[in-house]
């Protein structure tokens, strides 16, 4: 019996590599035979605690090396991994406990009362975390022998959809191993990488393109809890950090720190940045300390990485995402899904070994996401003629808010249930600190006296804070087409008013 799956890395990894540093986390870390040793550990206590291959098991927490441990137990075990965002309110997460089946949760201290499922078995990290470790007799343990193929379900990573409530992506163990294939082709990743994992690992890019990349190579990841840009700096000549991945509110705000101008940066090799376009202004800035971004585009359900643009092309095909991945296939299309011309605008499809086979128990949303083996990303873009991809529009009205996806949909909802608002919109508005945030139009009831911040208040709880618009206007009525259709054009010539602005400092 043979485990093909990415369970059997931290073993396959000690092997080669036993001495070497695999993660840090404050003050404390492990190399790579003692990762291996955690894992077969843990993977021993959950059996025993009646995980079974095909059971789910979902971790809730900031990045921590419990959640990379129970992934890989997860793997050997032929169990399935559900990464929970802990940004989420209380009932998006039991949601996704409910929907993906879970039988186990391992969470963090102080996460217990983040849902109200009681599960078979409620893990929490700390005391009992260790002592399901340490109580293995070291004599006797041996990895479980279970069979893992390429093919099984590794991951259930859940991604907010337009219906209103979120999709599991089904992420398989060769999902995950090609998109990491893709990473170290692409990238040049190095042994002797020391990655600073200051994204959070429930995320695709902060799991998919720094961390799983990096300790397939035999790097080192140094994982923190959260950002801070002051700390990051300090982390970065600390642990003298060669690697990092981030958002451009991430890089936007190292930039701005005090720190910024005396910080020592020489380490850095790799500035990978995603979720949204870098401004040229912050590309200039980083330039000016010796720096080139790598960018790109991806979405959950290709595990992530789709297109690359490399710190070569930062400049000259600035605002492009660059070029598909080495074993990715993209097309852009007409509506007829016939191929669109150079400059032409069409829908991003994608192929390859890294995308989903579909989502957690949903077949419809499946068959319409995936064509003849293309994923529809949904996603509108142009191709130049050098074959350098820009996207221009996201055709399911998505807001990148800092790096989250917030779908207005699932947010019209939840204002929706406001006994005074009839009618609403919500629209993306340009935010200098998170890139753009959520803005609601809402249109009271009849006789409503409709106060438009009680109205957001009332969110509270109900959805992450991200998620919640930071403005709303009350208005008469929404613009729509004769045949009732909402036109968001026209909304946001309307509504669409610019935040203000953070003050420039190190970026001008």
């Amino acid at each position: 019996m043979r485990n093909e799956g990415i369970g059997a890395w931290p073993a396959r990894r000690a092997r080669k590599t036993p001495h070497r540093t695999a993660l840090i986390h404050e003050d404390t870390s492990l190399t790579y035979a003692e990762l291996h040793d955690r894992v077969r550990r843990l993977a021993h206590a959950l059996r025993e605690r009646g995980v079974r291959r095909g059971d789910r098991i979902a971790y809730l927490g900031p990045n921590h090396p419990s959640f990379l441990e129970t992934l890989f137990a997860a793997g050997l075990l032929g169990a399935v991994f559900v990464p929970l965002n802990t940004r989420l309110a209380p009932p998006e997460i039991d949601h996704q406990l409910t929907d993906s089946g879970a039988h186990t949760l391992v969470h963090a201290p102080g996460y217990a009362d983040r849902t109200t499922l009681r599960l078979a078995h409620h893990i929490q990290v700390g005391t009992a975390y260790e002592e399901l470790i340490s109580s293995a007799d070291i004599a006797t343990v041996t990895p479980p022998e279970e069979p893992v193929s390429g093919d099984d379900v590794c991951i259930i990573m859940y991604t907010s959809g337009t219906t209103g409530r979120a999709k599991g992506a089904v992420l398989t163990h060769a999902n995950l191993t090609w998109n990491a294939v893709n990473v170290l082709v692409d990238t040049d990743l190095r042994a002797d990488e020391r990655a600073l994992v200051t994204a959070p690992l429930f995320h695709t890019a902060g799991l998919n393109m720094l961390t799983l990349p990096v300790l397939l190579k035999g790097g080192t990841c140094v994982l923190v809890e959260s950002f801070d840009a002051d700390a990051t700096l300090a982390l970065v000549e600390r642990h003298r950090i060669t690697a990092m991945f981030g958002v451009p509110t991430m890089y936007d705000l190292m930039a701005r720190s005090p720190r910024w101008t005396d910080a020592d940066l020489s380490s850095l090799r790799t500035l990978n940045c995603g979720g949204s376009p870098v401004p040229g202004r912050l590309i200039s800035a980083y330039q000016r300390r010796g720096l080139n971004f790598q960018q790109g585009y991806g979405l959950t359900e290709a595990s992530p990485g789709v297109l690359f643009l490399d710190a070569e092309h930062v400049v000259s095909k600035a605002g492009s995402a660059g070029v598909p991945h080495f074993f990715t296939d993209v097309r852009v299309v007409r509506p007829d899904l016939s191929e669109a011309p150079p400059g032409e605008t069409g829908e991003v499809l994608v192929r390859g070994p890294h995308v989903m086979p579909g989502y957690w128990g949903l077949p419809e949303a499946s068959a319409a996401a995936l064509t003849d083996g293309w994923l529809r990303t949904g996603d509108a873009a142009t191709v130049d003629a050098d074959g350098y991809v820009t996207i221009t529009d996201r055709i399911k009205d998505m807001i990148i808010s800092g790096g989250e996806n917030v779908y207005p949909a699932e947010v019209e909802d939840a204002l929706l249930a406001h006994p005074d608002v009839a009618e609403c919109a919500v629209i993306g508005v340009p935010h200098e600190k998170w890139g753009e945030v959520p803005h609601a139009v809402l249109v009271p009831r009849p006789g409503a006296a409709l106060d438009a911040d009680a109205v957001l208040a009332s969110l509270a709880g109900r959805l992450a804070a991200y998620k919640i618009p930071k403005s709303a206007v009350v208005t008469d009525a929404l613009p729509r087409t004769a045949s009732g259709k909402l036109r968001k054009p026209e909304l946001r010539r309307r509504h669409g008013v610019e935040n203000p602005s953070l003050p420039e400092e190190n970026l001008t």
